[in-house]
This record gives structure tokens, C-alpha cells and sequence, in this order.
């Protein structure tokens, strides 16, 4: 019931910044957070960064301090700001959006990926 679009993609250098954007439509209403994780060759897939409809965020230690979440006011988009890219930040980035349906269970959504690679 949720559909996520996502843009923002693209090649940059090391040292460089490049801004992901992702748009929630259908059930938004329920969604009570969105964020972002990455899939790099030959890794799993491991979370980035997360924010909650309170504003709360939480990052992964290896990109906090330089890469900053926030959501819009409507809070049906997110984005992910990331600043001073390394080579090791190259992957596949998904966003997601987690909706409840239950005292403690909740709905898992996806976007298809947008391909993120930092040249040295």
C-alpha cells in the first residue's frame, strides 16, 4: 500500500556530495519512520540511516558525522545528504519505509535502488 520513488543517483569523486531523495505515496499516514540502507558487491545489505515521524534519527557509525537525514513537513519524503564521499560508500541505496499495522507489528516497504558510486 506504500510506493517509493527514488532519485538522486550518480557518479562523484571522493571528497564530493551527493543529495537521495524518496517520495511516499498511497498509505503515508501510518508510515512511523523511513530510511535508507546500502548493498555493496559482495556485502549484505546494511542499514544507513533512519528517522522517525518524531524527528529521531539514528545513523551507522561509519557514516555519521557526514551524511544527514531529514524528512519534509508532509513527512512522505526523505533525504539522505551526503557529504565528503568516500569509495567505500559505493553501493546500491534502498529506501524504506516502515508502516504499522498492529500494537507491535509492522509493514516493510522498498524502493527499486539508485546506483551511488565515489571515484578516488
Amino acid at each position: 500500500q506504500v510506493q517509493l520513488v527514488e532519485s538522486g543517483g550518480g557518479l562523484v569523486q571522493a571528497g564530493g556530495s551527493l543529495r537521495l531523495s524518496c517520495a511516499a505515496s498511497g498509505s503515508i499516514f501510518s508510515i512511523s519512520a523511513m530510511g535508507w540502507y546500502r548493498q555493496a558487491p559482495g556485502k549484505q545489505r546494511e542499514l544507513v540511516a533512519t528517522i522517525t515521524t518524531d524527528g529521531s534519527t539514528n545513523y551507522a557509525d561509519s557514516v555519521k558525522g557526514r551524511f544527514t537525514i531529514s524528512r519534509d513537513n508532509a513527512k512522505n519524503t526523505v533525504t539522505l545528504q551526503m557529504n565528503s564521499l568516500e569509495p567505500e560508500d559505493t553501493a546500491v541505496y534502498y529506501c524504506n519505509a516502515a508502516r504499522r499495522v498492529g500494537v507491535i507489528a509492522f509493514d516493510y516497504y522498498w524502493g527499486q535502488g539508485t546506483q551511488v558510486t565515489v571515484s578516488s
